[in-house]
């Protein structure tokens, strides 16, 4: 398993410490139940300090996916499996990095910008939009080497943007999927499913060696 530490410098100013704030709460009580209040007092802040930074909880929520996709953006982009010379190999490292994410309580590994979405996908367009491109992010960051891997591979009759997306979905749905369970059980259920995720890709590319047992 990779440690569920924060892959995020540590909050260096009162803005970053709302929005390290609202990643944490918003993980475990959800967009909807986490005041301001919580938010003040989970950072360390005033309110005045709040909304010096942002003028409405909402802009809070906009700047949250927005700051949610950076670092996750950046984190995966350092992982070692994109230094393997097989696009397959990559798809299925990063899989296999997606899955070793996985353990510990719930709140600590599942989707920011999935678990708002979820919540204000009819109240707030802003948020919508902003989560919707952190996860569409997420989904145009494979696209590269799923093209190459269809290539090489001869696979046809579906795109390289649609297989990226189906990825996002499983990975979003395992998450849902995770939060219905207690425990140890979550994420043995979140992995369950990226592990058949893996499994679909390992036969779609019909790729070479010994299947992972992940």
């Amino acid at each position: 398993m990779v440690s569920n530490r924060p892959f995020r410098p540590a909050p260096a100013n009162a803005r970053d410490k709302l929005l390290e704030a609202a990643v944490k709460l918003v993980r475990c009580a959800g967009y909807t139940a986490t005041s301001v209040d919580d938010l003040c007092r989970e950072a360390g802040v005033t309110k005045g300090a709040f909304f010096h930074h942002f003028p409405s909880k909402e802009a809070l929520g906009v700047a949250v996916a927005e700051y949610w996709s950076a670092s996750t953006s950046g984190f995966f982009a350092a992982a070692p499996y994109h230094f393997r010379d097989d696009p397959v190999d990559r798809l299925l490292g990063y899989i296999d990095f997606r899955i070793a994410l996985i353990s510990g309580p719930v709140e600590t590994f599942t989707c920011v910008a999935g678990t708002m979405v979820q919540e204000a996908f009819r109240t707030s367009d802003p948020i919508r939009e902003a989560c919707g491109a952190s996860i569409m992010g997420n989904a145009g960051a494979l696209v590269a080497d799923i093209s190459l891997a269809m290539q090489q591979r001869g696979v046809t009759g579906i795109s390289p943007e649609s297989l990226a997306r189906h990825v996002q979905a499983v990975i979003q749905g395992a998450f849902v999927l995770a939060k219905t369970q207690a425990g140890e059980d979550a994420a043995k259920l979140a992995r369950e499913q990226l592990g058949l995720l893996r499994h679909y890709f390992f036969l779609l590319f019909r790729a070479d060696g010994k299947e992972s047992s992940a």
